[in-house]
């Protein structure tokens, strides 16, 4: 079986290669080379955007990052507050633990055990909180970048559009006659100035 399936895979491989060669034997090659020559000049239908370059230029991402910095700042400021004022009480009682009746204790040490555990969890709300926040603004400038670049490759006939981050490449290479970073940054930013008028 397993001899019968490689050499049918063999003869098929040899097939293809003889059909391929006859078939480049057949055609002009300078058509092909004057094809591709065409399609890179005109930057042909598949184009690319550097994402990098991207957020760090487009005012609406530079806009949303300052806002997203900021709620960030006041939720950590808020819970450090809170945080160093339970350690304080927290301090407080043990500068007198050894002087209180054993009742006392009991019911102090059980009160802060429920405020350690509201502020643990007014500490995870909080960092849910930005989490949302952060998934809700990357999702409208998910939004903003996917309707702008439907319109655009409409304008220009491209048929696809690719974003580039050397952060997390998707792609190895790309030419870059093919990079659009910059007309999308301009329309993008154009737009987003009418916006906030």
């Amino acid at each position: 079986m397993k001899t019968t399936g490689s050499t049918l895979t063999k003869i098929t491989l040899g097939l293809l290669i003889a059909a391929s060669v006859a078939a480049c034997n057949n055609k002009p090659v300078a058509p092909a080379a004057a094809a591709i020559t065409t399609t890179i000049a005109d930057k042909g239908t598949t184009v690319y955007i550097n994402s990098d370059t991207l957020l760090s230029k487009y005012e609406y991402a530079k806009d949303m990052q300052a806002r997203l910095n900021e709620k960030g700042k006041a939720a950590q400021n808020e819970v450090a507050s809170r945080g160093q004022a339970l350690q304080r009480e927290i301090a407080e009682y043990q500068k007198i633990a050894g002087t209180l009746p054993a009742d006392k204790r009991q019911t102090t040490e059980q009160r802060l055990g429920r405020e350690q555990q509201e502020f643990q969890k007014f500490q995870q709300s909080e960092s849910a909180d930005v989490q949302t926040e952060q998934a809700t603004e990357t999702g409208k400038l998910f939004d903003k970048l996917t309707e702008f670049s439907k319109t655009y490759a409409k304008q220009k006939g491209y048929k696809l559009v690719l974003t580039y981050s050397r952060s997390a490449p998707g792609v190895l290479y790309v030419d870059p006659s093919l990079d659009i970073t910059a007309e999308a940054l301009k329309n993008l930013n154009d737009a987003y100035a009418k916006d906030k008028k």
